[in-house]
């Protein structure tokens, strides 16, 4: 890796004095993507592995096959009526028709990923919002129910005309494939296509359409908002895409030597844009480790022996996969390739950075972002200082700026250094609205100044640090939901007075959904029963509630309103008493949960030997995303 003697700030503002649109060569990622087959041609760009395992043999892309194939897309959807004003959205795991669809579709039109574990009225709803024209899904097969649910979706979304269908029995065996295939009912039809013989009768060297790209042309549309919920629409352009790109290439000292695995899903903005299209503007390989992900449970079982068989230079992930890793033994495999691990998407336990890195000796970078700010804003330095907490410095032509803002969330001040506040961002990532006017309202401290919803202090050093959340969102193994849509539901029962969801930290998916309950005068409802009645009317399984929590009367503010920093509190509470209340009793030991400007949640224990009692609340509560202190007592 590269040496710099400079600091970061020296080397951020002699990066800045070249404008971002100099840094920025092409139009369109379609562009990006024909210059990078024209100078790697036949170097392997893609490698898919079916199982997610190391011993079974990839299917493997060129540069120019893979140009190839995201032009045939391209070409076909121009054929099936997709303009520059079009959407084409996408229900698909990870394939390498994915990016053929993801890439086409910013050629043709307008991409639009979606989650593959939405239920099928969110799914209709980001359709019909975006105004879908095609949609890309799987082929019956078994064990999978994404083309039930693309029929489902069909019926409810008016402006649909074709449905692409990507048939994965293709990459079996033929003795396999035609068992399977020989089983299920037909399904194609005038309306509903075969994606491979569709595009196969297409040229592959460039566009049919002609079409001349603008650097504002907008060409993805990324839902946001959670797994539940009103969904949100955010817009990228070309410019965003790119300088992102860019970015990230330029920031993690990527090259053509690189591998990068993907085990994210790809209707997600990094599995997108870093394990993507920036690893593809380096030159470099992106290995795509089954259609699950870290789903599959091969993929985590095999990591280090993949990691060692393709000689993988670096991979994203989120706090969940790094727990799951180090319960992984890593034997003799050689992991001598890894630079860096990317991780992101909900907070990382100073204590999982610290086990990680001692147990692997490779490097965690963190980072910060949004979908609205395309995917990065900050990141901490490959080869400079890592502050075990802080999500990086920002990235270049990136700018920051934590505030104070008033109830309808516009400036009031910037905030001093280590001053927490809302988390504004501005710069050529940041997208200019959501695609549904009426919900940028409160979004924006300032033109040109996205309010991220989170709550942040930057450092002397300009480094970010996380102190908490201005919007309520549960974060669940980097998914979020909703908990007004938790509440909603619980409404609904005759026996609730009054109910709050909220994220109880958890180890392994950094938080699940409890609710708070106050029952009516009189009302009788236990526990399970309540658990029950949730599984049975929240569609969303993520997001149904692991436990409930009764209580007398909820704890409120002046004007009423219920005031969930004292559940949080409480919630931290029962998971310090699960771990340590043995040990407090034998150490003499107590504690306060409370709020931190500076840290989110602080537990703070007391006792008379805080030297014999701190390691044992390191080894309990390290991992968990709250700070602890011991003090004497």
């Amino acid at each position: 890796m590269t040496q710099h003697p400079n600091t970061p700030a020296q080397r951020l503002a002699e990066i800045e004095t070249t404008p971002i649109e100099d840094r920025i060569q092409h139009n369109s990622t379609y562009e990006l993507i024909q210059q990078q087959a024209q100078n790697y041609e036949d170097k392997t760009a893609l490698t898919f592995i079916l199982q997610g395992t190391a011993d079974e043999e990839p299917i493997r892309y060129s540069y120019r096959q893979l140009f190839g194939k995201i032009t045939q897309t391209a070409n076909a959807l121009h054929r099936l009526g997709v303009g520059k004003h079009d959407t084409v959205s996408m229900l698909l795991p990870n394939l390498p028709h994915t990016h053929f669809t993801i890439w086409g579709s910013d050629a043709a039109g307008i991409f639009n990923p979606i989650n593959p574990l939405l239920e099928v009225e969110h799914i209709a709803a980001i359709l019909n919002e975006a105004q879908t024209k095609v949609l890309v899904t799987l082929a019956p097969f078994p064990g999978t129910e994404l083309w039930d649910k693309a029929k489902a979706v069909a019926e409810r979304v008016p402006s649909l005309s074709h449905i692409l269908a990507v048939d994965m029995a293709k990459f079996l065996p033929a003795e396999l494939a035609g068992a399977l295939t020989a089983e299920r009912e037909p399904y194609l039809s005038e309306s509903v296509l075969d994606f491979d013989d569709t595009i196969a009768a297409h040229n592959d060297r460039g566009l049919d359409s002609g079409r001349v790209f603008a650097l504002d042309d907008i060409c993805s549309y990324f839902h946001t908002g959670g797994t539940t919920g009103t969904p949100k629409l955010a817009p990228h352009n070309h410019l965003n895409e790119l300088a992102m790109v860019w970015q990230m290439g330029h920031g993690f000292e990527l090259d053509q030597n690189g591998v990068a695995l993907n085990g994210l899903p790809l209707f997600h903005v990094n599995a997108v844009f870093v394990t993507g299209l920036a690893t593809w503007a380096a030159g470099a390989e992106v290995l795509l480790a089954s259609p699950q992900g870290y789903r599959n449970p091969a993929v985590i079982k095999d990591f280090w022996r993949l990691v060692e068989k393709y000689r993988v230079s670096f991979f994203s992930c989120v706090p969940t996969i790094l727990s799951a890793l180090m319960e992984v033994p890593m034997d003799d495999s050689d992991v001598s390739s890894l630079d860096f691990c990317l991780c992101g998407a909900a907070p990382l336990a100073v204590e999982t950075i610290r086990k990680f890195e001692a147990q692997t000796g490779l490097i965690i970078l963190e980072g910060y972002g949004q979908t609205e700010g395309t995917c990065a804003t900050s990141a901490n330095p490959i080869d400079g200082l890592r502050p075990a907490g802080a999500v990086g410095q920002r990235l270049p032509y990136m700018n920051i700026r934590i505030v104070e803002v008033d109830d309808n969330g516009r400036w009031l001040r910037d905030c001093e250094i280590d001053e927490p506040g809302v988390i504004a961002i501005n710069g050529p990532t940041v997208f200019s609205g959501y695609k549904q006017p009426e919900q940028n309202n409160g979004q924006w401290v300032q033109d040109g100044w996205f309010n991220t919803g989170d709550l942040g202090r930057l450092d002397k050093n300009g480094y970010l640090w996380l102190t908490g959340r201005s919007k309520d969102l549960i974060i669940r193994g980097g998914h979020n939901i909703d908990p007004q849509m938790i509440e909603e539901v619980f409404y609904t029962h005759p026996a609730v007075a009054e109910a709050v969801a909220i994220g109880k930290p958890d180890k392994r998916v950094g938080e699940i959904p409890v609710v708070y309950i106050q029952l009516k005068t009189k009302a009788q409802v236990s526990e399970d029963e309540f658990i029950e009645f949730a599984m049975g009317s929240i569609a969303e399984r993520a997001a149904v509630p692991k436990e409930i929590h009764f209580i007398e009367a909820m704890p409120v503010t002046a004007v009423g309103k219920v005031f969930k920093p004292d559940l949080r509190n409480d919630i931290v509470a029962k998971v310090v008493d699960s771990h340590l209340s043995q040990v407090l009793a034998e150490h003499r030991a107590s504690y306060t949960v409370a709020a931190s400007k500076k840290h989110g949640q602080m537990v703070s224990f007391s006792c008379p030997d805080p030297a014999a009692l701190e390691p044992l609340v390191t080894d309990a509560l390290g991992e968990y995303t709250f700070a602890t202190e011991v003090l004497a007592g």
